[in-house]
């Protein structure tokens, strides 16, 4: 099973209400919290951790809080779980070439490598303005984000 950690799906709900925000008015953790019904001081650690991975904008003051700090539709999937999680793999030798003693007689290392590809180029398709914005028959990712050429991939 592939998942994504509760930090990581925290985020995802966060970066989606930023994205939802007029005019990327700037909003506190606290109301934030409260908003999406979540820890504020989770909230607070996973807005510092998206702000220093250079996802949101941070600005100090009365009026300061959290932003988006690009457009959602420049911000893909991909780089909102790599900001949380570290990068997106399926089998650790994907993630970490050369920590496996068994990695220059595995079988399945190339085919792991191809499929782990595949799936980010996948997951690249979906933007935070998808998430954010579902199409007006309720679909939130574009079946086009969701087809995997597998012929490119050498896995048909």
């Amino acid at each position: 099973m592939i998942r994504l950690s509760r930090i990581t799906d925290y985020g995802i709900v966060l970066m989606v209400r930023l994205a939802q925000s007029p005019d990327d008015e700037a909003r506190n953790a606290r109301n934030l919290a409260a908003e999406t019904d979540l820890p504020a001081p989770v909230v607070s650690k996973v807005l510092k951790t998206l702000a220093r991975e250079g996802l949101l904008s941070s600005q100090r003051g009365s009026k300061g809080g959290y932003s988006l700090a690009r457009n959602a539709v420049d911000i893909s999937v991909p780089e909102m779980i790599t900001a949380l999680e570290g990068p997106i793999s399926l089998t650790e030798c994907s993630a970490h070439p050369g920590t496996c003693s068994q990695e220059s007689s595995c079988d399945v290392r190339e085919p792991w490598q191809r499929i782990n590809a595949a799936v980010h180029d996948a997951l690249s398709k979906i933007t935070l303005a998808d998430l954010a914005m579902p199409d007006v028959a309720g679909s939130i990712v574009p079946l086009r984000a969701l087809r995997i050429n597998l012929t490119s991939t050498g896995l048909e």
